[in-house]
């Protein structure tokens, strides 16, 4: 498998499986993508989908136990044969992420301003001590704190939730990465707090024609910064395409039903109910057989979708899906659209 021309990362039929009393848990089951400069990728899906741990595989972030397997690659160097201590030297300083809790991912007992300054030392330890500092203010200031001078001696419990989910960028910022992954990037913030966040990362993203890949539930997060999405259901991807494909075109059932689900000002009559997709997700150690939605579809067939497993297959240009009926799914989809 090679690398997609022109892309920074590129991930090839990832797998990870972990070992459990109950059986092996298929967390992510043959995710594939390629990101590019300054491009976002959205990748969406409920709880327990496989996002996350698709992201702290890329990292290796994963505990020891984890069965990992597939490709890597970041400028066609392979991150999954690299030893702890190699894959420290790409971490943080060529690829960093956003973590999902904020408050818990800053240590309580540094100032905000020494934990920027660890992550810039620990990459590069030419700069003097005013230098490090200096550049901790720098980057509060960047990412919209005020007063950055008298904030950089503060704790993070002195920062609101908003502020420090900016720190937290700070940090992730500070060697200027290459690729950035943010998790959840607006969990638990306002709405206000949320489009100052995005706005925030999309402006770092202009500076350093950085790749960025956003990790969350909120179709509209997606809708308002991604160029492509990527939907995950069950530790696979089930979609994939651009924003305007997905969410005027949307190939897959589940894709649907999420977006059916989501209040609208127009096009709903007065005291209907939102779209609810009927069932639970899967269990990743027991899923069904053939298609792992099929028990939770309107458009399962038996004989088919409960027998096999449909492939990723291309529904459009550069739009893909893994359902077998996707292109009645698809032209329906346009019409309600």
């Amino acid at each position: 498998m090679s690398e997609h021309p022109g892309s920074i990362l590129s991930v090839k039929d990832l797998r990870v499986e972990f070992p459990s009393e109950d059986g092996v848990v298929r967390a992510v089951d043959g995710v594939s993508f390629d990101i590019g400069p300054n491009e976002t990728l959205g990748i969406v899906g409920e709880s327990g989908s496989g996002k996350t741990v698709t992201s702290l595989a890329i990292l290796g972030l994963l505990p020891k136990r984890a069965k990992i397997s597939g490709q890597v690659l970041f400028r066609g160097q392979s991150l999954l044969d690299l030893s702890d201590d190699e894959m420290r030297t790409y971490r943080g300083s060529r690829i960093a992420m956003i973590f999902q809790d904020a408050l818990a991912s800053l240590n309580p007992v540094y100032t905000v301003g020494d934990q920027i300054i660890e992550a810039v030392a620990v990459h590069d330890g030419s700069h003097s001590k005013k230098a490090l500092r200096d550049r901790a203010v720098e980057l509060l200031d960047i990412v919209g704190i005020p007063e950055p001078k008298r904030r950089v001696d503060q704790y993070p419990h002195e920062f609101s939730g908003g502020m420090r989910q900016r720190a937290m960028i700070a940090m992730c910022i500070a060697n200027e990465p290459d690729v950035l992954i943010a998790d959840e990037p607006t969990t638990a913030l306002d709405v206000t707090i949320q489009a100052q966040v995005l706005e925030v990362i999309e402006r770092i993203q202009e500076r350093t024609q950085s790749a960025l890949i956003i990790i969350t539930h909120d179709l509209g997060v997606v809708a308002g910064t991604a160029d492509r999405v990527s939907v995950m259901y069950a530790g696979r991807m089930v979609e994939d395409g651009s924003v305007d494909d997905v969410f005027y075109r949307p190939s897959h059932p589940y894709t649907k039903g999420l977006l059916a689900s989501l209040p609208r000002v127009d096009g709903r009559t007065e005291g209907e109910k939102l779209y609810r997709i009927k069932g639970q997700p899967p269990s990743l150690i027991f899923l069904p057989p053939g298609c792992s939605f099929n028990p939770r579809c309107d458009y399962a067939v038996a004989g088919t979708c409960d027998s096999a497993r449909p492939d990723l297959i291309e529904v459009g240009v550069a739009h893909h899906s893994a359902c077998f009926f996707a292109d009645r799914v698809r032209s329906e989809s346009e019409v309600e659209a």
